[in-house]
C-alpha cells in the first residue's frame, strides 16, 4: 500500500497546484473584464510638436535570417517618425551568407537618408541579450524599440507607443502580438490560441491591477534609463526579456501594456521550430523562477497579491510538469480507485478538480470571443478549438517538462533560435529552409510510447472494476492520446 499511497499523494499535489493556477487565471479574468470599464487617463507626449518628440532607437537583433531579412528591413524603413529623431540598429550576429546581403540592403536604405547601422560581432556572447547590450552602449535614442526578425510593425507603431512615456515612471510599453499566418495549419492555430490568451487575459489582467508583466522580447519599447537602472541585459537565462522585466519592476518601474496596438508576426509552421521555441520559453521561465524567487519574496515594496501573481507567473511553465504528472499517474489511479473500495470517498473529492478545466474553458472563451465575436457558431468553433488546444498542449508536456526540469536544476544550454520562413513567400516549399533542425529528438520516441500508454488508459476504462468499467477518466486519456499522437507523428513526418 506504500506505493499506492505515494501515487495518491503526488497525484493530489499536482492536481492542487493546477487548481491554484486555474484560480489565479480566474482572478486575471475578473481583472481583465473590469479593465474594460476603466478609461485610460495616461498623460501623453504630443508628437505633432517636434520639440516634444523624443529620440528613438530601433534595435533589430538578428541571426542567420535569410528568408525574412529583406522583408524586415523594408518594413522597418517605412516607420513613420521624424528622421532626425530616429536611428535603426541592425544587431547582426549572423554566421552565414546573409551578413553580406543584409549589408548591401542596409547600404541602399542609407542612401535614402535613413539612419540605419549594421552592427556585427565576432562572437555571440550572451546571445540576444549580448547583442542588445552592445547596441545599447552606442544607441542615441532615449527610448529603445525592439523587434525580432519576423515582426512587421505598422507605419504608425511608434506614434502609438512613444507618447505614453511622458509619464517618467513608465519604463516599458509592450504591444500585443498579431499572427500573419494564424490559419496556415492546426499547429499555427493552436499556437495563436495560446498566445492570444497570454496577450489578452494575462497581460491585461496583471497590468490593469499593477501586477508584474513581462516585456515579450519584441514588439515593445524600453526607456533606456530603465534598462540601465535595472542592471542592463543579462544572458544567464534563456528568456532575457522576462529577467530584465522583473528586475525593472522590482526597482519600481511601471510597465504599460497596449492591447489595442497589434504587431503582426509569423508563427512557427514546422513542429521542430515550435519545439525549439517552446523549449527556450519554458526553460527560461524556470530559470527565472530560480533567479527571482527570493528577490520577489523579500521585496518590501510589493503587495502580497502582486507577489503571489508574480510567483505564479514565473511558474507558468512548471504547469506542464504538473500536467505530465497527473497524466502519467491517472492510469494507476484508475486501477487504485477500482481496487480499494474504502478510497471511494477520496475519489469523489478529487472529482472536484475537474473545475480547473471548467475555469480554463470560461477564461479562454472570453479571450476567444474578444477576437472572433460571440454567437452560437463561434461558440461551437471555440469548443472544438479548446479541445484541440488542450490535447496538443498536453502532447507537448513531456518536451516542456524536460525544459522546466533543466531550468530548475540549473543546467545551461545554448540559445537556439526559432527558424523563420517568410510564410507568404515560402508557403509551399518550407522543407527547403536551411535552418530547420534535421535530426529527430530522442524525446519523440518517448512521446510515441506515451501515446500508446494513454491508448492503454482508454482500453483500461472498459476492463477495470466489476461494474462494467469506469469511464470517468476516458475523455482525459483520449485527449492525452490524441495530443501525444499529434506531436509524435508531426515530429516524424516533418522530417520526410
Amino acid at each position: 500500500m506504500i506505493l499506492e499511497t505515494t501515487v495518491i499523494i503526488i497525484y493530489s499535489i499536482a492536481l492542487l497546484l493546477i487548481f491554484l493556477y486555474a484560480l489565479a487565471q480566474l482572478n486575471l479574468l475578473f481583472n481583465y473584464l473590469s479593465s474594460k470599464k476603466t478609461e485610460d487617463t495616461c498623460e501623453k507626449y504630443n508628437l505633432s510638436n517636434l520639440d516634444e518628440t523624443p529620440y528613438v532607437t530601433i534595435q533589430l537583433p538578428v541571426y542567420n535570417e535569410m528568408y525574412v531579412m529583406e522583408r524586415l528591413l523594408d518594413n522597418i524603413s517605412k516607420i513613420d517618425y521624424p528622421k532626425d529623431k530616429l536611428e535603426i540598429q541592425v544587431l547582426d550576429d549572423s554566421t552565414d551568407e546573409t551578413i553580406e546581403s543584409t549589408k548591401a540592403h542596409i547600404e541602399k536604405l542609407q542612401a535614402t537618408g535613413l539612419d540605419i547601422q549594421h552592427i556585427t560581432r565576432t562572437n555571440r556572447e550572451g546571445f540576444k541579450a549580448g547583442a542588445l547590450k552592445e547596441g545599447l552602449e552606442i544607441a542615441k535614442g532615449e527610448f529603445i524599440a525592439i523587434f525580432d526578425s519576423d515582426f512587421l510593425p505598422k507605419k504608425d507603431w511608434l506614434k502609438r507607443t512613444i507618447p505614453y512615456f511622458k509619464d517618467d515612471k513608465i519604463g516599458v510599453v509592450q504591444t500585443r502580438w498579431g499572427h500573419i499566418n494564424r490559419n496556415y495549419s492546426l499547429l499555427t492555430r493552436i499556437q495563436a490560441f495560446a498566445l492570444d490568451a497570454h496577450f489578452t487575459l494575462e497581460q491585461v489582467g496583471r497590468n490593469s491591477k499593477g501586477h508584474f508583466i513581462n516585456f515579450n522580447g519584441t514588439a515593445g519599447v524600453w526607456r533606456k534609463s530603465c534598462i540601465i537602472d535595472a542592471g542592463n541585459w543579462e544572458g544567464d537565462t534563456l528568456t532575457e526579456d522576462l529577467d530584465l522585466s522583473y528586475r525593472a519592476q522590482l526597482k519600481n518601474w511601471k510597465f504599460k501594456y497596449l492591447e489595442d496596438v497589434q504587431t503582426p508576426a509569423e508563427l512557427p509552421i514546422v513542429i521542430s521550430a515550435a519545439r525549439s521555441q517552446q523549449f527556450r520559453w519554458n526553460k527560461g521561465g524556470a530559470e527565472n523562477f530560480r533567479k527571482m524567487l527570493w528577490r520577489v519574496i523579500k521585496n518590501q515594496n510589493i503587495p502580497v497579491k502582486t507577489k503571489v501573481h508574480g510567483l505564479l507567473h514565473l511558474l507558468n511553465s512548471t504547469m506542464f510538469l504538473n500536467i505530465l504528472i497527473v497524466g502519467v499517474l491517472s492510469i494507476p489511479m484508475l486501477y487504485i480507485k477500482n481496487e480499494y473500495e474504502h478510497l471511494k470517498s477520496y475519489f469523489y473529492v478529487m472529482s472536484f478538480f475537474v473545475l480547473s478545466t471548467i475555469i480554463f474553458f470560461i477564461c479562454y472563451w472570453f479571450m476567444y470571443k474578444n477576437i472572433y465575436g460571440s454567437g452560437i457558431k463561434n461558440f461551437i468553433r471555440y469548443i472544438g478549438l479548446f479541445f484541440l488546444f488542450f490535447s496538443i498542449a498536453m502532447g507537448f508536456s513531456l518536451h516542456n517538462s524536460i525544459a522546466v526540469l533543466e531550468g530548475h536544476l540549473g543546467k545551461k544550454s545554448e540559445f537556439v533560435r526559432t527558424p523563420k520562413f517568410n510564410i507568404n513567400k515560402f508557403k509551399d516549399n518550407w522543407k527547403s529552409n536551411k535552418y530547420i533542425k534535421k535530426s529527430i529528438s530522442a524525446h519523440v520516441v518517448f512521446e510515441g510510447l506515451l501515446m500508446l500508454y494513454f491508448g492503454f488508459g482508454m482500453y483500461s476504462a472498459f476492463i477495470v472494476g466489476n461494474q462494467g468499467g469506469d469511464f470517468g477518466l476516458f475523455p482525459f486519456h483520449l485527449m492525452l492520446f490524441l495530443g501525444f499522437g499529434y506531436v509524435f507523428f508531426k515530429s516524424i513526418t516533418s522530417k520526410v
